[in-house]
C-alpha cells in the first residue's frame, strides 16, 4: 500500500537505484563478464602501447592510454547492450517486465548504465597496465573534473546503450550487431586515432556520439583543460539517446501488446 502511495518520479528514481546495484552485482558474479574484465585492460593497453611507441613520443601515449581505457567501457556496453532484452526474452521475464507498475525503460535504462559502469574497472586497469608495465606517465590535472567526466561518460554511453537495446530488439542476432558496432566507434570516436587524420565525412558522423565527448572530456581533465564543454555535449547527447530511446520503446511494446507477441516482439 505505501508503493503505491509513492510520486511517480518517486518510484521511478527508487527502481533505477535498485535496478543499477541489481545488476552490477550480477554483473560482477558473471563468469563471462570477468574474464572479458581480465582480458580487454591487457588487450586495451598493449595496442595501444604497441601503435604509440614508435610515434611523437610522450604526449601520443597518453592520447592513446586514456582512449585504450575508455575503450573498456564502450566495450562492456556495447555488446551486451544489444542483446539486453533478448537475454529477458530467453529468461522468460520479459513479459513480467513490461508489465510491471513503472514504465519498461526505467527497468531497462539501469542494465545498461550497469554495463557501462563495469567497464571502469577495464578502464583503471588500463590505465595501471600503461603506467606501470609500459611506463607511460598519465598526467591528471583535475581530480574533480576528471571525476566529473568519468562519470558523464559512463552516463552517456549507457544512455547509448539503452538505445542500441530496443532498437536491435526485434533481431535475434542482436548480440551481434552490437558487436558489429563496438569496432567502428573506437575508430570514428577518436579513441586511438585523432579524429583530425579521418577522411571529414566522417567528423559529423563522430560529432553525434557520446563516446567522442566522453573521451575528449577524460583527456582535457587529466591534462589541465577545460573539459565542461566536452562534459555537457557528452550527457546533452545522451538525454537525446534516451528520448529517442524511450519512443522506440514505446512504438515496440505497442505493436507487441496489439498482437499479443510480447516476448517475440
Amino acid at each position: 500500500m505505501a508503493e503505491t502511495t509513492r510520486p511517480p518520479w518517486s518510484r521511478i528514481a527508487r527502481t533505477l537505484a535498485v535496478g543499477f546495484g541489481l545488476h552490477l552485482k550480477m554483473m560482477t558474479r558473471s563468469s563471462f563478464d570477468g574474464l572479458l574484465g581480465v582480458l580487454w585492460p591487457l588487450f586495451f593497453s598493449t595496442v595501444a602501447f604497441l601503435m604509440f611507441r614508435a610515434g611523437a613520443g610522450g604526449e601520443s601515449l597518453v592520447f592513446a592510454s586514456f582512449g585504450a581505457a575508455v575503450m573498456g567501457i564502450w566495450s562492456s556496453t556495447s555488446t551486451s547492450a544489444g542483446s539486453a532484452m533478448q537475454r529477458e526474452r530467453w529468461h522468460g521475464t520479459l513479459e513480467l517486465l513490461v508489465t510491471a507498475p513503472v514504465h519498461f525503460a526505467a527497468i531497462l535504462l539501469p542494465v545498461t548504465v550497469a554495463m557501462s559502469a563495469l567497464g571502469l574497472y577495464s578502464m583503471t586497469a588500463t590505465l595501471l597496465i600503461s603506467r606501470f608495465v609500459f611506463g607511460v606517465d598519465l598526467p591528471f590535472e583535475q581530480p574533480f573534473s576528471f571525476a566529473v567526466a568519468l562519470v558523464a561518460t559512463v552516463a552517456s554511453i549507457g544512455a547509448m546503450g539503452f538505445l542500441l537495446a530496443v532498437s536491435f530488439v526485434r533481431y535475434r542476432t542482436a548480440w551481434a550487431l552490437g558487436n558489429l558496432l563496438e569496432y567502428p566507434v573506437w575508430l570514428i570516436a577518436g579513441f586511438l586515432v585523432p579524429l583530425t587524420l579521418l577522411p571529414g565525412w566522417v567528423r559529423p558522423i563522430s560529432w553525434v556520439l557520446a563516446p567522442t565527448w566522453g573521451v575528449d572530456a577524460i583527456r582535457e581533465a587529466a591534462s589541465g583543460g577545460g573539459p565542461w564543454p566536452e562534459i555537457g555535449l557528452a550527457l546533452g547527447l545522451g538525454a537525446v539517446y534516451l528520448a529517442i530511446g524511450v519512443v522506440v520503446l514505446e512504438t515496440v511494446l505497442t505493436g507487441a501488446r496489439r498482437s499479443g507477441t510480447v516476448a517475440l516482439a
